[in-house]
């Protein structure tokens, strides 16, 4: 079958699976083949799927089903492959014609379209259901579940709760529409991407974000308009409803000709910045989308881009760094957070083992396939306890919330955090005159 004949989305991944040499130095980088040791649970295995099914070889099968989305999409293998695969694509491509072709159970499409489509793209949506959260902590009625242990008789319910996030108020939709003067001479004009969930459940760490960015000479702003990435749509097959925020954000953000567009989230980040690839096709934001991608920035490569405001204060801890999955793999971006730590004085720095290995969040990975999860997590905790760090660091809000269950569960308890919110406290210790 050719590649014009089949699922959208497969005419892109036809290109990138004959740079495939089958050579196997992704095995290695992949965690779902380290975990499992299986060949069709590898970079390498999974495309030999895609082939079958793209060429009309074999129908798309429980197997195949199975196989797809078992993989982590961490882009790891992309690290390391010789061939420059671009396999990011090929499973998001595969996943395109998954959701185009095969029809789910009805429960499974409920759960789709209310996160999807309802909740995710909404504010309204997003600030009723971090209400409910609140609620749910501010009760009791958390800790009295899982001092219980009432979910432990429903598989993974337990576990998966305890990876559920907190609702922090008051929530950062209060921010938005917000244009925040810099601290001293302003040097830059930047806009913030707030994100969907990262108002509600990581509203101080987008605070944190903003304070750093006007301490470092920056004008932020906050755009009403702005909405959900669709990272998360991207990830699972759902590219027209990526899309169609895609062109939201890109109306939000582009008219103000900002020097940067900021994100705090590495997942978040690597889709934004291949907004032109998910628009390609599209005559109207082609070439807007291009424009927009040319400025989307992490706040750590923004920040280690320019002359860091030295007023930083001492941070006294031994911190190690969690690469997150799209920042390292997908954006490779390394340095720039090593380089931000180094100017923190009196932070003691000691490198993980296998720093860049997924530790299992994944986006909905670890709820989907929590088994899988744990076991990387469990990993990462100990390799995490090699280092004696007091404090584990990362760069993207869903590692966080998975690093901090690990604490709990595997770890001593560490504290884990993301790099800007050690900048922002170091920003704080700076003695006052």
């Amino acid at each position: 079958m050719a590649a014009s004949e089949t699922a959208p989305g497969v005419a892109l991944q036809r290109i990138d699976l004959d740079r495939c040499i089958h050579c196997g130095l992704c095995l290695n980088a992949c965690p779902s083949y380290r975990e499992l040791g299986v060949e069709m649970d590898s970079p390498r295995g999974r495309i030999y799927q895609m082939v079958q099914v793209a060429e009309g070889r074999t129908p798309i099968t429980a197997s195949y089903l199975k196989h797809i989305g078992l993989c982590l999409a961490c882009r790891g293998c992309e690290s390391v492959c010789p061939s420059g695969v671009q396999y990011g694509r090929l499973v998001e491509a595969a996943r395109t014609q998954i959701e185009a072709e095969v029809k789910r159970p009805w429960p499974v499409r409920f759960l789709h379209r209310f996160a999807f489509q309802r909740l995710l793209p909404s504010p309204v949506m997003l600030r009723i259901a971090g209400a409910l959260l609140y609620l749910y902590e501010a009760s009791g009625l958390r800790r009295l579940v899982q001092a219980t242990g009432v979910l432990k008789p429903f598989g993974n319910l337990d576990r998966i709760e305890r990876l559920a996030p907190s609702a922090e108020v008051p929530f950062f939709f209060g921010e938005w529409g917000k244009v925040l003067a810099p601290e001293g001479e302003r040097r830059y004009r930047v806009a913030f991407v707030a994100g969907c969930i990262a108002n509600v459940c990581f509203a101080r760490l987008n605070e944190a974000t903003v304070r750093v960015l006007r301490k470092n000479g920056c004008e932020v702003s906050i755009p009403d308009e702005q909405g959900c990435c669709g990272a998360l749509h991207v990830h699972s097959g759902l590219r027209e409803e990526a899309r169609r925020l895609a062109r939201k954000n890109i109306d939000a953000f582009l008219p103000g000709d900002y020097d940067a567009i900021i994100t705090n989230a590495a997942g978040c980040g690597s889709t934004l910045k291949e907004y032109h690839e998910l628009l390609a096709g599209d005559p109207d934001y082609a070439e807007r989308a291009r424009r927009f991608v040319a400025k989307v920035r992490d706040i750590t490569e923004f920040l280690a881009s320019t002359e860091l405001n030295p007023n930083l204060g001492p941070v006294p801890v031994t911190a190690t760094y969690q690469d997150s999955c799209h920042l390292a793999h997908g954006q490779r971006i390394r340095v720039a957070p090593r380089k931000l730590l180094a100017a923190v004085p009196e932070l003691k720095y000691r490198e993980l083992p296998l720093a860049d290995l997924c530790c299992g969040s994944a986006g909905i990975y670890n709820l989907v396939h929590n088994d899988l999860a744990m076991s990387l997590l469990e990993k990462k905790m100990a390799a995490a306890a090699t280092t004696g760090a007091d404090l584990i660091l990362t760069a993207n809000p869903g590692c966080l919330l998975q690093l901090r269950a690990g604490a709990k569960m595997f770890g001593r308890g560490q504290r884990v955090a993301h790099v800007v919110e050690i900048l922002d406290e170091s920003y704080r210790n700076w003695p006052q005159t």
